[in-house]
């Protein structure tokens, strides 16, 4: 996706100041992403308030960077947007993640009876949270509970503090390593309520961030596909080229689809932006697969074995993918198109 405003550049500029030699580590995930932010390059747009593109084009620059550190880039700036949302400010120099999972065996309530004696914290934490990307290295989280009434809630919650325990629990994964996706464990943590009870899938903010993730993989596979570009600009292979056509077209349909995808959130910022926001999830995750597939085939085990950059991001996309549900969300967006009027894909 070309187009990027001066941040961009300058995030492109940073971050090739930024090596990140492996193995990589959380803690040099988290040093990359607190210079990110100390220049002021989590600042991005808001989603749906006319230069969405542009918040896209920074999470996949990152993304082609470093897929993991591109996690905790995404996280922290969702955070950050949904705060701004609800008029709740960041403490200076945080960092945050965003952990909204919900597997059954791990849940998170919350007391919503304010402590007389730490009143400004609102609220109490109990219980097991899964999935923490960057859990070990970051300062905040905001992340969903459930009060007594069965509903859920968006809590932001300091992480040093004694009620909080990251575990080393919950976490095997080669690909996506250093992000440290471990489990929590609260026990009395004081925590701020953020924004009204079944809020956080209610508000439009809730799928225009789910784009953004399309925009991550994208990042990533066009890093992958470049390799092949510049392979077959140096070698007149036909199968190499053949394969470099699948990439191309494969890379540009998912550029088109997320370019498509925000200048409609940005014409329709307090729309549902369920259906968009599926189609482009689903046209970025084929095309990633088709591009570590065809890049793959082309260059061998090269790219695999010998590239230490490249090694990495074919080894993060697959679990970063992961974030779709497969077949359920391919499921969901044909109930959505079902229901759509005849034509609707007509040019």
């Amino acid at each position: 996706m070309n187009g990027g405003g001066h941040s961009t550049e300058r995030l492109g500029v940073l971050l090739n100041e930024l090596p990140l030699a492996a193995p990589i580590h959380s803690e040099a995930l988290a040093h990359a992403l607190q210079t990110l932010c100390r220049a002021g390059l989590d600042q991005l747009p808001q989603p749906g308030h006319g230069q969405t593109l542009q918040r896209w084009q920074a999470l996949a620059a990152v993304a082609a960077h470093d897929l993991s550190l591109c996690k905790l880039y995404e996280g922290h700036t969702d955070a950050l947007a949904i705060l701004e949302h609800h008029a709740v400010p960041a403490p200076v120099d945080s960092t945050w993640g965003m952990w909204a999972a919900e597997p059954p065996q791990a849940r998170v309530t919350v007391d919503t009876d304010i402590d007389a004696k730490q009143p400004e914290a609102g609220a109490r934490l109990y219980g097991r949270k899964a999935w923490c990307s960057g859990a070990k290295v970051l300062s905040h989280g905001l992340l969903t509970a459930w009060n007594s009434r069965g509903e859920q809630q968006l809590v932001a919650v300091a992480l040093a503090q004694p009620g909080v325990h990251v575990t080393d629990q919950g976490w095997q994964a080669i690909g996506m390593q250093a992000t440290q996706s471990v489990e929590i464990e609260f026990d009395d943590a004081h925590g701020l309520l953020v924004g009204p009870a079944n809020g956080y899938l209610q508000r439009p903010g809730f799928w225009q961030g789910g784009a953004g993730i399309a925009a991550c993989w994208y990042g990533s596979a066009q890093t992958i596909g470049e390799a092949l570009r510049k392979h077959c600009a140096r070698h007149d292979e036909p199968h190499a080229l053949a394969h470099l056509g699948q990439v191309d077209t494969a890379l540009l349909a998912a550029a088109t689809a997320l370019r498509e995808c925000a200048s409609w959130i940005d014409d329709n910022p307090h729309a549902d932006a369920e259906l968009p926001v599926r189609r482009v999830r689903a046209v970025c995750e084929n095309s990633a697969e088709q591009v570590i597939y065809h890049v793959g085939r082309a260059l061998g085990a090269a790219p695999y074995c010998r590239d230490a950059t490249l090694a990495r991001h074919l080894a993060d996309l697959p679990v970063y993918l992961r974030q779709s549900h497969a077949e359920r969300d391919l499921a969901a967006l044909g109930q959505l198109a079902a229901r759509q009027p005849q034509g609707s894909w007509m040019l």
